[in-house]
C-alpha cells in the first residue's frame, strides 16, 4: 500500500519548470530513494510532499492527506530531516530532544531515541560541540521524535567520512526496521545500492527511470568491466570486434573493456587462442554509478565503487 503519491508535480521558478510531471509511489516500510545530479529537483519535489512548497500542478499525498491543505495532521505522521539543518550553538542535545518533543502530543521517549542513537551519552553537550556524526544522529533523532510513520531524510550523510556515513546507513536500516517509511534524497550512488528497495532517478525535473538498484544496474549499457595487463600486444581493432563490447582502453600496456558477460567470455577465449597471458586479471560488476550516468546526461555521481573480485591469472 502506497503512503505517498505524487502524481504529475509541477513545480516552477520565474518561469522555469524544476520540477517537470514528476510521479512516483512510496509503499509503506520500505526505504526509497530519489537520486540525481545537483540541480535536478530531488530537494524541490521532497519539500512539496513535506508541505514546505505548493506545487503549481499536480497531487501530492501523504497516507491520503494534502501536505499543503492537511498540513498540521502531516506534521503528524512525517518526520523531516532537511537538507540543511542547524540549531543553536548552545543548545544542548537534552534540550534540543525535549524542545521538540513538546510539539507533539504523544512524542517518543526522548531518553530511549537518544540511548538508540548512541547520544546518551552526549546529553548535556551542545550542538557545536558536536561531531559531524553526531549532529546527523541528532537530527535523525529530532525527525523521529513525533513517531512518525514517515521520515524523509534529505542529503543526510553529506560531508561525513566514510566511517560516520556507513554508522549513520545503519541506524536508517534500524528505523526502517522498526516500522518507519524512508524516503531518502542522495547523490551518492554507493549509498543507494546498499540500502534502497526502490530508487526514483530525477534528472532535469523528470523521472528518468523508476525502478530496484539491482533493476537500474542491469539497464547499464555495460554491466561488466574486464581488465588486465596482456603478456604480448593485442591489436585495439580485435578487442572492439569482441561480443558485446562497449568501450576499449588500452594504456600503459594495460587493457579495459566493458561490456557484458558475453564479452568477458570472448575475452578469455582470445586470450586462450593467442597464447597470451593476462596479467592481474580483474572483472567487475557494474553498478549504480554505471546505470546513473547512462540514465542521465550530465549526471556526475560520487560516493561510488566498483564491486569487483580478483582472478588469479
Amino acid at each position: 500500500m502506497a503512503i505517498i503519491e505524487v502524481d504529475g508535480l509541477v513545480k516552477a521558478y520565474g518561469g522555469r519548470r524544476v520540477v517537470d510531471d514528476v510521479s512516483f509511489a512510496v509503499d509503506e516500510g520500505e526505504i526509497f530513494g530519489v537520486l540525481g545530479p545537483n540541480g535536478a529537483g530531488k530537494t524541490t519535489t521532497v519539500e512539496c510532499v513535506e508541505g514546505l512548497r505548493v506545487a503549481d500542478a499536480g497531487t501530492v499525498r501523504v497516507a491520503g492527506l494534502d501536505p499543503v491543505a492537511d498540513h498540521d495532521r502531516v506534521t503528524r505522521i512525517l518526520g523531516a530531516q532537511l537538507q540543511e539543518t542547524e540549531l543553536q550553538p548552545k543548545l544542548t542535545v537534552r534540550e534540543a530532544l525535549e524542545l521538540y518533543g513538546a510539539f507533539y502530543d504523544r512524542p517518543a521517549h526522548w531518553r530511549k531515541l537518544a540511548e538508540r542513537l548512541g547520544l546518551d551519552g552526549k546529553l548535556g553537550t551542545r550542538f557545536a560541540k558536536l561531531s559531524g556524526g553526531q549532529k546527523q544522529r541528532l537530527f535523525i533523532a529530532l525527525a523521529l521524535i513525533g513517531n512518525p510513520r514517515v521520515v524523509v531524510l534529505d542529503e543526510l550523510t553529506t560531508g561525513l567520512d566514510p566511517r560516520a556515513r556507513r554508522d549513520t546507513w545503519r541506524l536508517i536500516e534500524d528505523v526502517r526496521a522498526s516500522g518507519v517509511t524512508v524516503l531518502l534524497v542522495t547523490h551518492f550512488m554507493e549509498e543507494a545500492q546498499r540500502l534502497c528497495d526502490r530508487v526514483a532517478v530525477i534528472d532535469g525535473g523528470r523521472v528518468a527511470a523508476l525502478d530496484t538498484p539491482a533493476g537500474l544496474i542491469g539497464r547499464a549499457a555495460a554491466s561488466t568491466v574486464i581488465s588486465f595487463t596482456p603478456s604480448r600486444p593485442l591489436g585495439e581493432h580485435e578487442l572492439a570486434a569482441l561480443p558485446a563490447a562497449v568501450t576499449v582502453t588500452m594504456k600503459g600496456g594495460r587493457v579495459e573493456l566493458a561490456g557484458t558477460d558475453e564479452t568477458v567470455n570472448a575475452v578469455v577465449s582470445l586470450l586462450a587462442r593467442q597464447r597470451i597471458t593476462a596479467g592481474r586479471l580483474r572483472v567487475a560488476d557494474a553498478t549504480l554509478d554505471d546505470a546513473f550516468l547512462d540514465l542521465t546526461a550530465n549526471g556526475t555521481p560520487t560516493g561510488g565503487g566498483t564491486a569487483a573480485h580478483t582472478l588469479e591469472a
